[in-house]
């Protein structure tokens, strides 16, 4: 009896972490949109004045600091093509991310394959894209992806066995 009482505990509690992680992910959607729409119009010259602006300060009392050095280059060498990538890439990883998040959050057992699938090929284009920018960022969000993937197959399974189908 206490052995099913902490399963269910434990089944409770990563239950309430994958919904979470889908709403802190579907936040991070609506980002990704905005984002998205706004490196469309936003030109690079406005973005140098921004990162000027955000990293003066810092700059001025480290000269060598990693983070400030690294927005400032960023937007600096910031090349068309790479800006409209990032729009169509935020823009439609945002899109379908924020569909299957609903798909997910409504509980519908096709989205959960359909997620699976999805998020593996996001976190193989953001490793192919890794090895050619180095940028941290896509790591960040292949290591949400992979969380993400984890705590979805782990419901999927779940749902499946509470539903009488066998996984």
């Amino acid at each position: 009896m206490r052995a099913t009482a902490n399963r269910f505990l434990s089944e409770r509690t990563i239950h309430f972490a994958f919904r979470m992680t889908l709403w802190v992910k579907g936040l991070f959607a609506l980002t990704e949109i905005a984002g998205g729409v706004a490196a469309f119009f936003v030109r690079r010259q406005f973005l140098v004045g921004v990162a000027s602006a955000i990293t003066q300060g810092e700059l001025a009392e480290d000269p060598h600091d990693l983070i400030a050095n690294f927005l400032l280059h960023s937007a600096e060498h910031l090349s068309i093509s790479t800006q409209h990538f990032t729009a169509y890439y935020l823009l439609s990883h945002g899109l379908v991310k924020l569909w299957l998040i609903v798909g997910l959050l409504r509980e519908r057992l096709w989205y959960y394959p359909t997620a699976l699938v999805v998020f593996g090929l996001f976190i193989l284009y953001q490793l192919y894209r890794f090895d050619s920018t180095h940028s941290p960022w896509l790591l960040l969000i292949t290591v949400v992806d992979l969380v993400v993937i984890a705590l979805t197959w782990h419901e999927y399974r779940f749902l499946g066995r509470t539903l009488g189908r066998p996984r």
